[in-house]
């Protein structure tokens, strides 16, 4: 079977969220279930820079503005990609849709809309040998490629994959004829979003499946507290809405074997977390001290996050002699905050402020514990790198942290299944009560790594994922009704 992956991040050659490390494992895992999947991805010059073995494969002529040519190119792993080569759309430097202001470049809808027209034309033949079975879009960026292929005689069964509802690409209603959609599209059936274009709507109506990051998820989009708009729209598409958990790969992320850490170790050998944590306490001007409950942070700092929940907990964190450790950027008056603490906490709270991956790895090493305070999360990647890292995750009750973190209550405990902490989202009381409980198990060293051996046995990567996403795959190939 093959599909045709449309997204706009690919780890590792363009990254600023969790997107780019599902886009970019999930290739791997479907080979295991004979999938063959291909990544459409903008060809940035990061990714231009990074791709090896490029050719032209064929022209798209005009595409909003430029010439644009489709490259066939392999990532350095040897993953097959298919990088729309369109200078005038994608040839900056830097974050993928900000401009050197911080603010989105005002051309992102053409971007994005080039993006999924290039996978709609792959979809009715563009490549002369290859038509993917199935199209499979990922976020509001590729949305318009189930739109632009609707009406289409024997084109490829299309899936939308939300990542994260928040972000739906919102344009004037301006826009529509310059963005090749036809004016049926414009209703509210359609991608029509109080009078404006929502990209993300569209994908959502038009395509056959919808998926989106966790069970949990899924079910609270629906509701208006979650659904950001677009919970009727969803209600109505529920039963072709799926929650699907993200996995990670434990390839990369390998506590026994991980390159950016300065001591492997195992949950049969903890001790050498301590050498890391040492690291990790020396590098951001902590307290060299062992038997402190040393958290960590790495998110952007937004109020999605829970940061601003979280400044309001330190206290409690501080005051029971635990230390903070912070990777993340994001809100700038978050960010003034907590550079605040830190001056006011020498030794007990470190940060880097920007975006470091192998020291992402390293605070995972290091750290005891992961604060995880989202508002809402479609499902989360840092929580799951802690449970492969035996460094506790205590999540807000939400989305795929709900599905993924099993509760340090009493009865979890006694039949050793427990493997972090939860607590009810958007509430510092609770947030400051799961820090004291963490406080409370720490302090008996044997409880504290019995969890962390429950938590970094348990599969988080994408097997139970891929064999999902291959039966949704096959199901539509076999409802031909569907894609006639």
């Amino acid at each position: 079977m093959q599909v045709l992956s449309v997204t706009s991040e690919f780890f590792p050659l363009i990254k600023t969220g969790g997107l780019a490390d599902v886009a970019g494992a999930l290739p791997r895992a479907l080979a295991d279930e004979n999938v063959v999947m291909r990544t459409l991805l903008p060809g940035y010059s990061d990714v231009i820079a990074g791709i090896s073995s490029a050719g032209a494969i064929s022209s798209l002529g005009d595409l909003f503005g430029g010439d644009a040519t489709l490259l066939d190119a392999r990532a350095q792993d040897g993953t097959e990609l298919l990088v729309l080569d369109a200078p005038h759309l994608f040839a900056r430097a830097g974050n993928p849709y900000l401009g050197p202001d911080g603010m989105d470049w005002p051309d992102n809808h053409f971007r994005f809309a080039a993006l999924a027209w290039t996978a709609a034309e792959i979809g009715k033949g563009l490549i002369e040998g290859y038509r993917p079975d199935v199209i499979h879009g990922h976020d509001w960026q590729a949305a318009l490629a189930p739109v632009y292929l609707a009406g289409i005689e024997s084109r490829p069964a299309t899936v939308m994959t939300i990542h994260n509802l928040a972000f739906q690409g919102i344009v004037p209603a301006t826009e529509l004829t310059a963005l090749r959609l036809p004016p049926s599209s414009f209703t509210m059936d359609g991608l029509e979003y109080w009078g404006k274009i929502s990209f993300l709507k569209g994908g959502i109506q038009y395509a056959d499946r919808v998926t989106t990051v966790s069970p949990t998820y899924a079910r609270e989009i629906c509701t208006p507290d979650v659904g950001v708009g677009l919970d009727g729209v969803l209600r109505q598409r529920k039963d072709v809405l799926t929650g699907i958990t993200n996995g990670i790969d434990c390839v990369v992320w390998n506590p026994g074997d991980d390159p950016n850490v300065l001591h492997p170790y195992t949950g049969d050998c903890l001790d050498a977390k301590l050498a890391n944590k040492a690291a990790l306490q020396a590098r951001l001007g902590l307290e060299n001290d062992p038997d402190t409950l040393l958290f960590c942070v790495i998110s952007r700092l937004t109020a999605q996050k829970g940061f601003d929940l979280l400044l309001e907990a330190l206290p409690t964190l501080l005051e029971q002699g635990g230390q903070l450790a912070l990777l993340g950027s994001g809100d700038a008056k978050l960010e003034a905050a907590f550079a605040d603490t830190v001056r006011r906490n020498p030794g007990q709270i470190g940060a880097v402020f920007g975006y470091d991956e192998p020291l992402s790895h390293q605070l995972q090493a290091g750290a005891d514990a992961i604060l995880i305070p989202s508002r809402f999360e479609p499902c989360g990647l840092t929580q799951l790198y802690g449970l492969r890292y035996g460094t506790l995750p205590i999540v807000a009750r939400v989305g795929g942290l709900a599905d993924t973190v099993i509760d340090a209550n009493q009865a979890a405990l006694v039949d050793g299944v427990a493997t972090g902490f939860q607590f009810g989202s958007d509430s510092v009381t609770e947030l400051r009560t799961a820090i004291e409980r963490a406080f409370i198990l720490y302090r008996n060293k044997e409880a504290w790594q019995q969890v962390q051996r429950r938590a970094m046995s348990r599969n988080v990567g994408w097997s139970a994922a891929a064999k999902t996403y291959t039966a949704l795959y096959r199901e539509l190939c076999s409802a031909t009704t569907l894609v006639s």
